[in-house]
């Protein structure tokens, strides 16, 4: 008991002395935390004051800035005044002297006034004075005087109209022969060359068999195609190509030397690579009327007309290629117009599609000028090329002066030596007015005039023709041909009526 006793007043004693100390070091540490807190409250205060210097600073710099501003726009805004009171003062001046300048002219009129009635009395004093002295009326007099004033007048201007009459007799004539000649000896063309055969060149007689086929169903489905006839005689290395259309020979050439290189030569080959190649032909038509157009020198040409620009490479009229022929217009209607001192530009497009009625792709019932003018005017051209390319063969009233010069340069094209021959165009008119017919009939889809003419094969659709009809179709159309056309020897009429099932597996 004693013990335990001793170990509690000593466990007492001994809190005494820990808690004593403890609150020592808490003292010591709240002083110091305070000493601390003072320190830390002076410092901030000492930052506060000169956050606050610096803004007042800062605040009383941007006031002496925005007052420094403010009197600089009172100043100004004085010296406006100043200037406009002075420059009202001035004006108000200048209105006064302009007032007193007002009342001195008024007066000055008013005298100037008086004295024009003083004068004009006494004007009317001294015509009285003199008609009464000449016994003569001062209108009469007048009227004596123009009268024989208009007739000096008159009589000068006739001498002078007279001279200029002769002068213009003698000289006109050579003016324009020198003109003519001029432009005629700067345009240089070729002559007339167009046929109606093409020579398919071959690399050896083999490939002669190969084209004709067993039992000649590979020539027969190209003329079909084509409509072109193919003649395979004993001509070595070569096959010839007769037919009055330039395309469709083109077509057959081109689709000949497509077969020929791929080696594969059958009818349904045949019927591939032809309308392969007539596509191709539609590209190169319009290619080569951007060509030409861009070799002229015209710009902003509808499309359909540069179409037709190019279409007229593979059309010739009376055996002169129709685009060569519409270029020489254009350079011979430029080279007049500059001499004469108009409009180039559109003389030359109105030379290029003066015959542009020829190859359109429907062929009207009308004079190729008087469609060309309309084809002109849809694809929006301006009123002197339509009248130029209507007015070419006097179907229509000229009323440009560029309308004379293409009908002029027209004639010289055509008119110069070797230019044209009558022949090819006569046989090329029948040969189309045989496949017209033909195509008059109904069911009939195609048809081509082959053997210079001296046969007509004409496609007709196995759904709407029968055999018995095909058999009077042939009749009919021999008998028409007879009776309304003129032709040497005689015409083969061939109906060709083909039946063809087509399904796809898939």
């Amino acid at each position: 008991m004693g013990l335990l006793a001793g170990v509690v007043v000593g466990g007492g004693i001994a809190w005494v002395a820990v808690n004593a100390f403890l609150t020592k070091k808490k003292n010591s540490i709240l002083t110091e935390a305070e000493k601390e807190g003072e320190a830390i409250k002076k410092d901030k205060m000492l930052q506060a004051k000169e956050k606050f210097y610096q803004l007042k600073e800062e605040h009383e710099k941007v006031i002496k800035d925005r007052n420094r501003k403010v009197q600089s726009g009172e100043d100004r805004m004085k010296s406006r005044e100043a200037n406009l009171s002075k420059r009202a003062e001035q004006s108000k001046k200048a209105e006064q002297e302009a007032e007193a300048i007002k009342a001195n002219l008024e007066k000055h009129l008013e005298i100037v006034e008086i004295r024009k009635k003083d004068l004009e009395k006494a004007h009317a004093q001294n015509v009285a004075q003199l008609e009464k002295t000449a016994n003569y009326s001062a209108n009469d007099a007048k009227e004596e005087l123009i009268k024989a004033l208009k007739d000096e007048a008159r009589t000068e201007a006739m001498a002078h109209i007279k001279t200029i009459v002769d002068e213009a007799k003698l000289t006109a004539n050579a003016d324009a022969k020198k003109v003519v000649i001029q432009t005629i000896q700067r345009i240089a063309s070729e002559q007339a060359v167009e046929n109606s055969v093409s020579v398919f060149n071959i690399e050896n007689d083999e490939i002669k068999g190969r084209i004709i086929g067993r039992e000649g169903r590979n020539i027969r489905a190209l003329e079909a195609a084509t409509g072109v006839e193919i003649i395979v005689d004993d001509t070595p290395e070569a096959i010839i190509l007769s037919c009055f259309d330039p395309v469709r020979r083109e077509i057959s050439r081109l689709a000949l030397h497509q077969l020929v290189s791929d080696g594969r030569i059958h009818p349904a080959r045949i019927e591939e690579v032809v309308k392969k190649v007539s596509k191709q032909i539609e590209d190169e038509i319009a290619e080569t009327g951007k060509r030409t157009c861009i070799d002229l020198g015209i710009h902003g040409l509808h499309p359909q007309l540069v179409r037709m620009v190019g279409r007229m490479k593979y059309r010739s009229s009376y055996g002169q290629n129709l685009l060569q022929h519409s270029r020489e217009v254009a350079n011979l209607t430029a080279t007049m117009a500059a001499e004469l001192g108009l409009n180039t530009k559109l003389a030359k497009r109105a030379g290029l599609l003066h015959d542009i009625g020829k190859v359109p792709d429907d062929e009207p019932e009308m004079p190729h000028a008087i469609l060309g003018m309309k084809l002109a005017e849809k694809y929006g051209e301006k009123p002197e090329v339509c009248n130029a390319i209507g007015a070419h063969h006097d179907e229509v009233e000229m009323t440009g002066l560029i309308s004379p010069l293409v009908q002029v340069c027209d004639s010289i094209s055509g008119a110069r030596p070797g230019a044209r021959r009558e022949v090819v165009e006569s046989y090329i008119k029948r040969l189309k007015d045989l496949e017209n017919m033909a195509l008059s009939y109904p069911g009939v889809t195609k048809s081509y005039a082959i053997q210079a003419g001296r046969e007509l094969r004409v496609l007709v659709e196995s759904d709407k023709v029968s055999d018995d009809e095909a058999d009077t179709l042939s009749f009919d159309l021999s008998q028409k041909i007879q009776n309304e056309m003129t032709y040497p020897g005689q015409v083969k009429v061939t109906v060709i009526r083909e039946r063809r099932a087509v399904n796809y597996a898939k």
